[in-house]
C-alpha cells in the first residue's frame, strides 16, 4: 500500500499559497483569518478522506474518522499550520497534510480502522504572536496557565479577543478537553528543522525526544544618559549589561564541546532607544535547551549567577519572568521500534536523532505514547522562507508513516 505522491505535492503547493510571502515564504499568524482560511482548505480535505471536521475553542483544526469500535482510545496525528512571520512552507505543515495523505490512502484501501483516527492542526504551536506556543495541544490536554488569554500581540490584541474573532467560545474550553486515557498515543511527521540528516544524506530520521526548553523574559533597569556627557565608569547602561549576559549565555551553552545544549537571546527591545541616549531598560528574550535535564539545570544556576554579577558590576536591577519551562520527554519506545521496522522494510537507513525545537509532542507527551519521524530539511534551515524539503523525502516519510499506523491499528 502507497500514498499518492502527486495529491500530496498539490497539496502543499495549495497550502503554500495561504499567506505567501515573496517566492517561497509563509507568513499565517494563529488565530488570524489567514489561518482559518488554511483550516477550511485543510477541512475539505479531511471530509474527501471521510473524516469529519470541526474547530474546537481553543481554536485546534480536527478531523474524526470514526472506527469500528469507538468506544477505544483514538490514534491521533498532526502538527500544526500556523507560521513563523517569516516562515517557511514545510514546518508544522508536513504533520498535518501527510496525516491526512495517510488517511485519504486508508480511504482508497477501504480499510476502516479498529479505533478511531484524529487529526489534529494545533492552534498556535509557533509562540511568536503572543510570546507562548503550544496553545492548543496544552489546551485540550487541561494544561493552559494562568494569564495565557491576557498575553498581547505586537499591535495589543489579547489572545481572548483573537480566538472570539476566530469563532471560539472560551467560555467552552472544558468541554474540548479530551478525557485521560482517552488518546491511544500520538504521531508527528516534521522537518527536522536542523542540519543533521541532510549532513548524513538521509531522507528519514526517528527522534528519540524532544529538548526540554526554558524560555525567560529578563528585564535589566539602569538609568538613562546623555551619551556625550556621561563617563563611563559612571553610567548604569543596561545595554552593556544586556550585551555582556549575550556573551556570558553563549559560553556556558558551549562549555562541553559537541554538547546538544543550545542558549539564544532572539529579541531585545530597548528603551529610550535613541542613539544619543544610554539605554536605561532592555528587555531580552533568553532561551535555553537540552535533552539532559541535569546539565540544563546546572547551566541554569550558572547563568543566573553570571546575570547577578554582571548587573551588580554595572549596576543595574533586573527581573526574570519564566516564560516556559519544560523538561526532556523521550518518545516512546514500541512506537521508535515500529517507525525503525517500517524504515527497514522500506530499506531506508534512519539514523536516531533528538529534536533541538519543540512541537505538539512536547505537551502530548504528558498524556500518552508518543512517536516522530524527520524529513531531511535542506541545508538544515527552517523558520525562514528558504526551509525546503523535497517532495520525495516527505512521499517515503509519509509511506513510513503510514505503514506505522497500520502496525499501531493492529494494537
Amino acid at each position: 500500500m502507497q500514498i499518492n505522491p502527486a495529491r500530496l505535492q498539490q497539496h502543499f503547493e495549495a497550502m503554500s499559497l495561504i499567506g505567501k510571502i515573496g517566492e517561497t515564504g509563509t507568513n499565517r499568524p494563529a488565530h488570524s483569518p489567514d489561518e482559518k482560511k488554511a483550516f477550511e482548505l485543510a477541512a475539505s480535505w479531511m471530509q474527501e478522506a471521510g473524516m469529519t471536521t470541526r474547530i474546537d475553542n481553543f481554536g485546534n483544526l480536527i478531523g474524526h474518522l470514526e472506527g469500528k469500535d469507538a468506544s477505544l482510545p483514538v490514534l491521533m496525528m498532526g502538527s500544526h499550520l500556523d507560521s513563523q512571520p517569516y516562515g517557511g512552507r514545510f514546518d508544522g505543515v508536513a504533520g498535518v497534510l501527510c496525516a491526512i495523505e495517510v488517511a485519504t490512502t486508508l480511504k482508497e484501501n477501504n480499510i476502516t480502522p479498529n479505533r478511531s483516527i484524529e487529526i489534529i492542526s494545533f492552534a498556535d504551536e509557533e509562540g511568536w504572536r503572543f510570546n507562548k506556543g503550544l496553545f492548543g495541544s496544552k489546551g485540550i490536554l487541561g494544561k493552559l496557565e494562568e494569564g495565557d488569554l491576557q498575553r498581547k500581540d505586537k499591535d495589543g490584541v489579547t489572545r481572548e479577543q483573537a480566538l472570539k474573532e476566530f469563532g471560539c467560545d472560551i467560555t467552552k474550553f472544558k468541554q474540548d478537553e479530551y478525557k485521560q486515557g482517552s488518546i491511544f498515543c500520538f504521531l508527528e511527521l516534521h522537518i527536522e528543522q536542523g542540519p543533521v540528516l541532510d549532513v548524513a544524506n538521509k531522507s528519514i530520521g526517528v527522534v528519540s525526544g524532544i529538548s526540554g526548553p526554558l524560555w525567560w523574559t529578563l528585564k535589566l533597569k539602569g538609568m538613562a544618559g546623555h551619551a556625550g556627557s556621561v563617563p563611563m565608569h559612571l553610567r548604569k547602561d543596561a545595554m552593556l549589561g544586556a550585551a555582556e549576559i549575550i556573551v556570558a549565555l553563549n559560553q556556558i551553552a558551549t562549555q562541553v564541546p559537541n554538547a546538544p545544549t543550545v542558549g539564544t537571546v532572539g529579541t531585545l527591545n530597548v528603551f529610550p532607544a535613541s542613539r544619543n541616549i544610554i539605554a536605561e531598560e532592555v528587555t531580552m528574550t533568553i532561551d535555553l535547551r537540552d535533552i539532559d535535564l541535569e546539565r540544563r539545570n546546572k547551566y541554569e544556576q550558572q547563568l543566573r549567577n553570571k546575570i547577578d554579577e554582571i548587573t551588580t558590576k554595572h549596576q543595574l536591577t533586573y527581573s526574570i519572568s519564566e516564560d516556559t519551562n519544560s523538561e526532556p520527554r523521550y518518545c516512546a519506545n514500541w512506537i521508535k521500534d515500529i517507525i525503525h521496522n517500517k524504515c527497514r522494510a522500506l530499506n531506508l537507513d534512519a539514523p536516531e536523532l533528538m529534536s533541538g525545537p519543540f512541537h505538539d509532542s512536547l505537551p502530548m507527551s504528558y498524556a500518552t505514547d508518543y512517536g516522530m519521524i524527520f524529513i531531511r530539511s535542506k541545508d538544515g534551515i527552517s523558520h525562514n522562507p528558504l526551509e525546503y524539503s523535497s517532495y520525495e523525502d516527505l512521499v517515503i516519510g509519509t509511506n513510513v508513516l503510514l505503514g506505522t499506523v497500520l502496525e499501531i491499528l493492529k494494537k
